[in-house]
């Protein structure tokens, strides 16, 4: 009996947290939000949006080609016209006799070109790349709402675990008191000794329970620890959170999601944007587009203008030289018919985009009524869960009492010991349930620093 006592009391040594510190909610969300592994991925997605934004403005920009060659080959050619496919080199020289004799040839060429207007196209594509920044900003936000969201549900949970804790202990207590009589009773012979063995299994129970509410309170402690980077065994919830929730009032009014500021459906939202103007990018990317090019360029060959073929080395000499400029527009006209099928693509992805809009719009006004309700709920249950402890205190210790004079059995002992185990449980969920309820609504409404503020 001692020994198992000892073992009950150093685990609720060890995890009521000899070494633990009161973690405030505030400084568990603040260290959350910069320490969540999570995040860290949403954030580096921002930030390859925004080189990505920045590596846009490049694309406007002129090009400049250098090119210098020297060819050593024959000019052998006829008249005649062909397709080069990219595959044969050009012999510009007709001759009205073959002659394969061996030519050096060098082209050196500086060229330029600059796409100088295209209709809009250029804009269209720095719009769509902002709205990409904005969207994963957007999803970085709702990322941060959603961890918020969790470190609060795991916060509480261990409120929640603690208390239950608590209570399973008093349930520990109360049944090594009836192990104890019961004991005492068999031993004067008043009782059989069978009581004493069911007692004994009740005790063992109480005790299991007890084992799995603390492994459920370290495993919440790890994830609170993965999210916040503090240690597991030092984060303690501050137990003074309940009294001061209780104390809240009760809201006049409920509040409707504002979709320009609530972190679920700015993302979205920024979504639908990002598709919109990705149609106009097709659009406009099929515009004619206003070139300016220019290109200056000298040839040395080691045959003259008279045909005569000199010595090689000859033909490394630029002896000539040219340069050319011009305004130039393009415009495919098959563009229209590739316009029309992508715009068609990218308008069904736009519908797409509006309507998980106006689901998520739909959901978040739901979810909004829905913790309206669960409040609600709550409240009169902590208004009910006195009358339900009291009458289960009182039945447990009448029956007690009866028991012990030999005017009850330990069937009837232990439904009241269960009935008031109930009512205690039934209290920590009523209250947890209260707790949970009011961040629920405070999180769908985007105020959690409001309630934060109020607790502080």
């Amino acid at each position: 009996m001692l020994r198992n006592l000892l073992s009950v009391f150093l685990v609720l040594v060890l995890t009521t947290g000899v070494f633990a510190q009161v973690v405030p909610l505030k400084t568990l969300l603040s260290r959350t939000l910069r320490h969540a592994p999570s995040l860290h991925t949403d954030s580096a997605a921002v930030t390859i949006a925004n080189s990505r934004e920045q590596a846009f403005y490049n694309v406007g920009l002129p090009n400049l080609r250098l090119n210098y060659q020297s060819n050593l080959g024959t000019n052998n050619n006829l008249p005649g016209g062909y397709f080069s496919f990219g595959i044969v080199p050009g012999n510009s020289r007709v001759r009205q006799a073959e002659n394969t004799s061996t030519v050096l040839s060098t082209l050196g060429i500086v060229a330029f070109d600059w796409e100088l207007y295209n209709f809009g196209g250029f804009g269209a594509a720095k719009h769509v790349a902002q709205a990409d920044v904005q969207t994963e900003q957007a999803r970085y936000e709702q990322s941060k709402y959603e961890i918020q969201a969790k470190a609060i549900y795991y916060y509480f949970n261990l409120l929640m675990l603690r208390d239950l804790e608590k209570f399973q202990w008093r349930n520990i207590k109360r049944n090594q008191e009836i192990y104890r009589s019961i004991h005492s009773l068999a031993k004067s012979g008043i009782i059989a000794g069978v009581d004493t063995s069911t007692a004994k299994a009740e005790l063992s129970r109480a005790r299991q329970r007890y084992y799995e509410l603390v492994g459920q309170y370290k495993k919440t402690q790890l994830h609170l620890a993965n999210m916040s980077g503090l240690e597991a065994d030092r984060i303690e919830p501050d137990t003074t959170y309940v009294s001061r929730m209780l104390a809240i009032p009760k809201p006049a009014t409920v509040r409707q999601a504002d979709t320009a500021l609530h972190p679920l459906l700015r993302y979205y939202s920024a979504r639908l944007l990002a598709s919109n103007l990705q149609e106009t990018f097709i659009r406009k990317s099929y515009h004619p587009k206003l070139s300016l090019q220019a290109a200056l360029w000298g040839r040395g060959a080691s045959v003259d203008a008279s045909d005569n073929f000199n010595a090689l080395h000859n033909g490394f000499d630029l002896s000539r030289s040219n340069y050319l400029v011009g305004l130039g527009v393009s415009y495919n006209v098959s563009d229209l018919w590739r316009k029309h099928l992508q715009l068609g693509v990218q308008r069904a992805a736009s519908r797409q985009a509006q309507a998980r809009l106006s689901e998520r719009r739909s959901m978040l006004d739901l979810d909004l009524k829905q913790s309206v309700l669960e409040l609600e709920v709550a409240r009169q249950r902590l208004e009910e869960i006195p009358e339900q402890l009291g009458a289960a205190q009182a039945a447990y210790r009448q029956k007690f009492s009866l028991y012990k004079n030999g005017l009850s059995n330990l069937v009837d002992l232990n439904a009241a010991l269960f009935a008031l185990y109930r009512a205690e449980t039934d209290l920590v969920n009523a209250r947890y349930a209260f707790c949970e309820a009011i961040f629920k609504r405070a999180v769908i409404e985007n105020r959690v620093d409001e309630i934060l503020n109020l607790l502080n």
